[in-house]
């Protein structure tokens, strides 16, 4: 492994920020909803992402927007493990790819959630986070893959069972992030107060703070019982408009 001094390369992560997060910025929905000539903005819930898609214009169009917001985060993600890959911060054995990857991920999701392009309005950040550790759990072990799809087909089905899409959404997010801090903590089991380390998990928590953050209000729709519900077979029989 080739040795990255962080205090002489402090800028890539200045620049990684703002790629990322003007990669998180573009909001799909938004732009897939003004092709058909309707506002995803003031249709349904308002929310510029894949549920209020669903609902409005059908599960197509909602799984479009799903790989669309999935990509944005996934892509980077791969992108920024195969430029750092071959290299460990200087003195320790902490791959550069393993903080790179979610430090850019954070983000994408910042830019997601509040995008400079929509005053700071966009979605809730929960396809770009499934995406951003699809991959990241896909750059590990190619066996992760096929197992975060499986994983995301059982939240499918607890939404389909339950109608709470918000909470099995979240559910999906902080799963797959505990899996990958599983990864770390057995990778790096001898040196968990390292400083890098400690940021890469504070990161990871940010992530999923944001996303549950975003959902606020439809947390407390869920514990006040008003929540509304999400239904599967609705949104598989609605028709693409």
């Amino acid at each position: 492994m080739k040795a990255f001094d962080l205090s002489q390369n402090y800028w890539q992560l200045i620049v990684i920020a703002a790629v990322c997060y003007l990669c998180g910025s573009f909001n799909f929905a938004l732009i897939i909803s003004r092709l058909k000539h309707r506002d995803i903005t003031k249709m349904g819930s308002g929310n510029p992402g894949t549920m209020n898609m669903s609902r409005e214009f059908g599960w197509k169009i909602g799984l479009l927007t799903f790989v669309f917001d999935a990509l944005k985060a996934g892509i980077p993600c791969l992108i920024l493990h195969l430029i750092y890959k071959n290299y460990a911060f200087s003195g320790t054995e902490i791959s550069v790819s393993d903080f790179m990857r979610y430090f850019g991920g954070l983000f994408v999701v910042i830019g997601h959630i509040y995008p400079i392009m929509l005053k700071g309005k966009g979605g809730k950040g929960i396809a770009s986070t499934l995406g951003l550790f699809w991959m990241g759990l896909a750059c590990e072990n190619a066996w992760f893959a096929l197992g975060v799809f499986g994983f995301l087909i059982g939240i499918i089905f607890f939404i389909f069972l339950t109608e709470w899409g918000a909470l099995g959404s979240l559910f999906g997010v902080s799963g797959l992030s505990i899996v990958q801090l599983i990864v770390f903590y057995l990778r790096y089991a001898k040196i968990l107060m390292n400083a890098y380390l400690v940021c890469l998990f504070l990161i990871i928590f940010l992530i999923n703070a944001l996303t549950w953050f975003a959902h606020r209000a439809n947390l407390r729709r869920l514990f006040s019982g008003e929540e509304h519900r999400t239904s599967m077979k609705k949104i598989i029989k609605k028709k693409s408009e």
